[in-house]
């Protein structure tokens, strides 16, 4: 036991205190009658210190180390998407803290949400608590979404969010990083794992077909995650965006005449034709309703007015990513060429549109 804590850096103690509560209890004796710790217990020792160095309690931990689906591998691959969730916070605070640091050297005023960003939260756990309020599913592109899933009975739903375009009727898993977003699934939603798309804790071919809506562009590694789905899963839906059309950026007022940050936004975003690649996909366009009842990026793209609404753009990941002055240069230009008329003089052949193709596609693998 001493052998063990030294080599694990904790104290005979803790190991003591697993012991006598049955979270890791060592199966041999020596030859003298100490106890000793087989290699199945000091991987099971390893499984418990991990999770509690990522801020796991002991009943949770018991939770995850016991349950019965869940072998070694799958407990490297969970550890490892919530070692990824954590770097990407640091790297998000360190980011912030930066900006900061530059604005306070040029003299210039950090305001309280700018200050709050040093906390480096997610980018979904900084938008996700307005999901709910603008972020459902639209029939329309869940019915094509579904269409896509054929006759699959068991669907992997990978970065899954609150459960939009989740499909009733079928044995969903849910995977979310989000502890936000995890937190506002509505009761009776389908399970939901916290993990990363780039380590999928599943075997191979686990399920029938892995789905993956409005959610690509925020993953660390897009085509690592992309080949972990087509690992743990026979086929592939997946809802993106298509950047690989020269002048892509202009399909959108929005971003032609308001926000051409938004390109810097994707710039290390991989083509269409890489993510196609990488999985053995085809492309569909996604046409988007001019009524759309979810709240996405482009769905008011004949309702401009909404944009200038800050609940509106709270669920939408771009505002987060552009940066606040980027935010406040477009809403106010905006609403300078609405109230002169300006916006709808420069867009009338968009009044008669029933639906506009403005990049997003549906890759089926």
């Amino acid at each position: 036991m001493g052998r063990v804590a030294e080599l694990a850096d904790v104290s005979v103690r803790t190991l003591h205190h697993y012991d006598e509560i049955g979270l890791v209890r060592p199966s041999t004796r020596t030859a003298a009658g100490y106890r000793a710790y087989s290699a199945g217990d000091v991987e099971r020792l390893r499984e418990v210190l991990a999770y509690r160095r990522l801020g796991f309690g002991l009943r949770e931990v018991a939770d995850l180390v016991d349950d019965p689906s869940t072998d070694a591998v799958a407990h490297l691959r969970r550890l490892r998407g919530l070692l990824l969730e954590r770097r990407d916070r640091a790297d998000a605070m360190v980011a912030a803290i930066g900006r900061e640091l530059v604005a306070r050297a040029r003299g210039l005023k950090v305001t309280p949400e700018e200050q709050l960003e040093m906390l480096g939260a997610r980018l979904y756990d900084a938008i996700g608590g307005a999901y709910t309020a603008t972020r459902r599913t639209e029939p329309r592109i869940a019915a094509q979404i579904w269409d896509a899933l054929g006759d699959a009975r068991t669907v992997l739903n990978v970065g899954a969010g609150t459960g939009s375009y989740e499909p009733d009727g079928r044995d969903v898993t849910a995977v979310e990083p989000s502890a936000v977003m995890r937190g506002q699934r509505p009761p009776g939603s389908a399970r939901c794992v916290a993990a990363a798309a780039e380590s999928l804790p599943f075997e191979d071919r686990s399920f029938d077909v892995a789905m993956a809506v409005s959610t690509v562009h925020h993953w660390g590694d897009p085509i690592a995650g992309l080949r972990e789905m087509r690992r743990v899963a026979r086929c592939l839906v997946v809802l993106t965006f298509d950047t690989d059309e020269l002048g892509w950026q202009d399909r959108f007022w929005l971003t032609r005449d308001y926000l051409p940050e938004f390109a810097a936004v994707l710039a290390g975003f991989p083509s269409l034709a890489g993510m196609t690649d990488a999985i053995g996909a085809r492309a569909e366009p996604v046409p988007i309703p001019w009524d759309c009842a979810d709240g996405l990026f482009e769905a008011y793209w004949r309702r401009p007015g909404a944009y200038v609404d800050e609940q509106v753009r709270r669920a939408m990941s771009v505002w987060t990513r552009v940066g606040p002055e980027a935010e406040r240069r477009a809403v106010r230009s905006l609403s300078d060429d609405l109230a002169s008329g300006r916006w709808a003089e420069r867009n009338s052949d968009l009044a008669d549109l029933d639906a506009a193709d403005l990049g997003l596609r549906l890759l089926i693998a």
